[in-house]
């Protein structure tokens, strides 16, 4: 089979393994075939097309559903296609991070764990920067396993680590053994070990205690597209997400949905909203000078929290700006090329600011972590809003983008936020998944389909405490994947 094929082949496996699907946890098999696969090529520009081959398989069927949402957006289908652009530069970034290992070390062997300590290094990158886009991290695939829980101590990251280090040792035995090396069985016993501590720490994790805090939630039903064109009035949302909140239990929170609420300036006062309550707002923050004077005030997409008399107690930007969504890289440069394409379609750049310090918002003598849709593919949100108190993690959102498994990744994802910051985790979305996730990461009351607005009644607890991962964040596992790297570069046995 040509090389590029056998590359996009082995990038689907992969993919299928980062599906929400109760086998996901096996992904160390198809990227324990990539490992050797790249370190194999007879020279670093040759492991670098491998590298991006394997990379463009994988984003492509992980991320299958930004195409269908680009024909949603735009209404004519071709243009779907433009979503490889993306596919192909997260496998150019892959690429080049094979390009670097293959170059620094010496044997095949050493290649492998090097590539593999590049992959968290690459993946942790992904977290950063004007292009930061962590969707498809490796680390979620343990999700259907008690390994999980190790992510209280090193984050998603650390999962991976446990991902790369078991294919790095399957690949790193099997070319011993076809080598006749010495001791081939003891890279694959390294990983045994690595199981069983990771299992049997998860098998010791048991929910947290405290008090219950009685919430509503919502999942409604509204079209993402009618909303950002405006043929949906903001108020119709409004009243019927209002309906649905009134009579629920004493001492209950309301929890709405992203930006269910327009405010014509900064957020003040909602006499008409039936609070106490937290939900997502958006306007435009006429209080705010912009940094260009000829520039529109910037917009904001918030969460706030509304005291019984509509109120705005408090409030926390969202963080973290979808890429090409609410946030246009390198305006200076590529201004005028975002210009050209986007004003025939009738779109204008938005003027949006990422907060870079999400606090807490308060209620009723309750912190609240509360963060925005996309925050919550950002472990560090989560971590930042715990570390000042959080009791409890509230993630109003529109998955109403996301086509097909695109949803239950989202989901997903917030549900190891839980594991980390070992607190609960409540949802109230638009055309999504709602409800409620403990401690451990678990779904307890969840909704997520028909067509008519749904309400759950939840009572997650108030936790304390700060986890391992909430008090160093990546280091552990970033400390462990530059250990792979190295080992890798410091082999000097015979190769195979």
């Amino acid at each position: 089979m040509p090389t590029p094929a056998t590359g996009l082949l082995l990038g689907l496996l992969l993919a299928a393994c980062g599906l929400p699907l109760p086998w996901s946890w096996a992904a160390f098999l198809p990227l324990a075939l990539i490992l050797p696969f790249i370190a194999a090529a007879p020279t670093p520009r040759h492991a670098a097309g491998r590298a991006f081959w394997v990379g463009f398989g994988y984003f492509g069927l992980h991320l299958w559903w930004l195409g269908a949402f680009l024909v949603n957006l735009l209404g004519f289908p071709p243009l779907g296609a433009a979503a490889a652009l993306l596919f192909a530069l997260e496998g150019a970034f892959l690429a080049a991070a094979a390009f670097l290992a293959t170059s620094a070390t010496r044997t095949r062997t050493g290649r492998i764990w090097t590539l593999a300590g590049a992959w968290v290094i690459l993946e942790w990158l992904r977290f950063l920067g004007p292009l930061a886009f962590p969707w498809p991290t490796l680390g979620y695939t343990l999700l259907p396993s008690l390994a999980i829980q190790i992510a209280d101590l090193g984050g998603v990251l650390l999962g991976s680590v446990l991902v790369t280090l078991t294919a790095a040792s399957l690949a790193h035995a099997w070319t011993e053994w076809q080598g006749q090396g010495r001791r081939p069985l003891t890279p694959a016993l390294l990983a045994a070990v690595a199981w069983a501590a990771a299992l049997c720490y998860g098998l010791t994790r048991t929910p947290g205690t405290g008090p219950e805090q009685p919430m509503r939630v919502m999942r409604v039903t509204f079209d993402p597209f009618e909303r950002a064109s405006g043929d949906l009035p903001a108020e119709t949302q409004f009243a019927q997400t209002r309906a649905a909140s009134l009579n629920r239990p004493a001492g209950s929170v309301v929890v709405w949905t992203e930006t269910a609420i327009t405010y014509p300036g900064p957020p003040d006062t909602r006499p008409d909203f039936p609070g106490p309550g937290i939900t997502g707002a958006g306007g435009i923050d006429y209080g705010v000078a912009p940094t260009n004077p000829l520039a529109d005030p910037p917009s904001y997409n918030t969460a706030i929290a509304l005291d019984a008399a509509g109120r705005v107690t408090s409030r926390s930007d969202k963080s973290k700006l979808v890429p090409f969504g609410e946030e246009f890289p390198f305006q200076p440069i590529l201004g005028p090329i975002y210009r050209m394409i986007l004003t025939p379609l009738g779109f204008a750049i938005p003027n949006f600011r990422p907060n870079p310090n999400p606090t807490p918002l308060t209620l009723n003598g309750v912190p609240y972590g509360a963060y925005i849709c996309y925050d919550s593919v950002f472990p560090g949100v989560a971590r930042a809003l715990v570390a000042q108190g959080a009791q409890v993690l509230v993630n109003p959102s529109n998955d109403g983008w996301y086509q097909g498994w695109g949803v239950q990744q989202h989901f997903n994802m917030g549900r190891v936020r839980a594991i980390e910051t070992r607190r609960w985790l409540v949802r109230s979305v638009n055309n999504g998944v709602a409800g409620s996730v403990n401690d451990l990461g678990q779904p307890i009351q969840t909704v997520q389909d028909g067509t008519e607005l749904r309400t759950l009644d939840v009572r997650p607890r108030l936790l304390t405490g700060t986890t391992l991962y909430v008090r160093l964040g990546d280091w552990p596992a970033l400390i462990l994947a530059l250990g792979m790297i190295l080992y890798g570069m410091t082999r000097r046995e015979r190769d195979f």
